[in-house]
């Protein structure tokens, strides 16, 4: 788990709990999302052709940049909060000479909403005021016009590269951990399928790292921090990026050969031991084996975490 406070758009704490390895930071975000209701329709998602990254201004030097996945868009401006709103709810609608739009939800008390439409090479979008009813959209919200460009300032990449990556993935381990057909197994095999950049069918060190780093930035976006916010979010997750991958290869590295495996990842969490026990010996006394782990997590906060 990762705990992130903002204060007056940059980072003040960052306090990272190394609780259960690599499932901590990735998958229990992942598998903490309500369990799917099977009468909940499916959310519809963004078209294909609207997708990928778009910027406002010249390619060379842009305002801003809008990424959009299949159910999510983020607007990164080049000075300015991010904002990232992640959809609960998803419709098409028609607008009084305007033609048909697709509206993103986003969740929570405050539901932001964004009006997306376009083609390959062209995206509008709006996002309305709160207190402008459904049926009045878009309304006189003013239209923001995007365009694609060859490939992204090196400014935005370096910034956001890894964050816009992980987001997509993010997505993808959401559907294989908490959808209507989601299994342990297929999580698991998710998970390592989205991390691994060598292609070797591991996890490295560098490679869980470079996920909690992305999950970090994700964490920034949604706290709509500003570029000097999400850059501390960086550095912060580098840190805690290296420091969580190595305590995950250290508990769940079985072979010890470095990298973690998928049935390293799945074990006793893809499929149930038989547990059968035995019927020789007695019971000893739990009171003393929770002093024992009591002890040992006081010293991991003081020595790991510096509480």
């Amino acid at each position: 788990m990762i705990l992130l406070q903002w204060k007056g758009g940059a980072m003040a704490t960052l306090r990272v709990a190394l609780v259960a390895g690599l499932g901590c930071c990735v998958v229990a975000p992942v598998l903490a999302q309500p369990a799917p209701v099977a009468a909940q329709a499916t959310l519809l998602p963004v078209p294909q052709a609207l997708r990928g990254a778009w910027f406002d201004g010249e390619c060379t030097a842009p305002r801003a940049m809008l990424q959009v996945t299949a159910r999510a868009v983020v607007r990164l401006p080049a000075d300015g909060p991010a904002r990232l709103i992640r959809f609960g709810e998803t419709r098409r609608q028609q607008a009084a000479g305007q033609g048909e739009w697709h509206i993103g939800i986003g969740r929570g008390a405050e539901a932001p909403r964004i009006l997306l439409r376009g083609e390959a090479a062209a995206l509008q979008t709006a996002e309305p005021d709160a207190k402008l009813r459904d049926d009045r959209l878009p309304g006189d919200t003013p239209i923001a016009s995007w365009r694609r460009c060859p490939s992204p300032p090196p400014s935005f990449a370096a910034l956001h590269g890894e964050g816009l990556a992980f987001l997509g993935s993010l997505e993808v381990l959401e559907a294989a951990c908490g959808g209507m057909a989601a299994s342990p197994a297929g999580c698991v095999a998710a998970l390592v399928q989205e991390g691994d950049v060598s292609g070797d069918k591991l996890l490295s060190v560098a490679e869980i790292a470079r996920m909690v780093r992305g999950m970090t930035w994700v964490l920034a976006a949604a706290e709509d921090a500003a570029p000097e916010g999400v850059m501390a979010a960086g550095g912060g997750g580098l840190l805690a990026g290296v420091a969580i991958a190595r305590f995950a290869m250290e508990s769940l590295d079985y072979d010890g050969d470095g990298k973690l495996s998928v049935a390293e990842l799945g074990q006793d969490r893809a499929v149930f031991a038989r547990a059968l026990g035995s019927e020789a010996g007695r019971p000893l006394r739990l009171e003393g084996v929770q002093e024992g782990v009591t002890l040992l997590r006081t010293l991991l906060d003081s020595t790991i975490l510096g509480q």
